[in-house]
């Protein structure tokens, strides 16, 4: 079986990171959204309510799971048989950082990681920049899943 790993925070989830879980569902035969759960971090949604937002986001792909971890995704990878790991590249200055996490982790474990560009309509999207928008009101409604969209604006209803 060929198993990938789509990891990241999802904080929250975009319409960018789903089309990439898609795309990537074509090519495995099963994939792993990984959420990275990293206590220390400040993250607008708990890691329980990320991992329910993809959860719902992911269901249209009956090959698609959702699954948190801690520590090294290189760990997570192989204590799931996860031979490639699956990431979204926006821009060049993306392609920098990745490569290097790439080399690291290839010297960590046996995975191979993939780059997928980015689909053109989600060439600047990027979980921060929806945070930011939707913060000072701006409409993210065509950025999000919309029980995301709904998540988002109760969240920061919440904090006034």
């Amino acid at each position: 079986m060929r198993r990938a790993a789509c990891p990241g925070s999802f904080d929250p989830v975009t319409n960018g990171h789903i089309d990439i879980v898609g795309r990537a569902s074509a090519l495995f035969d099963e994939v792993i959204v990984a959420v990275g759960v990293n206590k220390s971090k400040n993250r607008l949604f708990t890691a329980e309510e990320r991992l329910e937002m993809l959860t719902e986001a992911v269901a249209p792909w009956d090959n698609v799971v959702v699954a948190g971890f801690t520590g090294l995704l290189t760990d997570f990878c192989e204590e799931r048989g996860v031979s490639a790991i699956v990431k979204g590249l926006r821009a060049v200055s993306d392609f920098d950082y990745e490569l290097q996490m790439a080399q690291m982790n290839s010297s960590l474990s046996p995975v191979e990681t993939v780059f997928m560009p980015t689909s053109p309509e989600y060439s600047f999207l990027a979980s921060s920049l929806v945070k930011e928008v939707a913060t000072f009101g701006g409409d993210v409604s065509a950025l999000v899943p919309p029980h995301v969209l709904e998540r988002l604006r109760t969240r920061l209803a919440e904090r006034g």
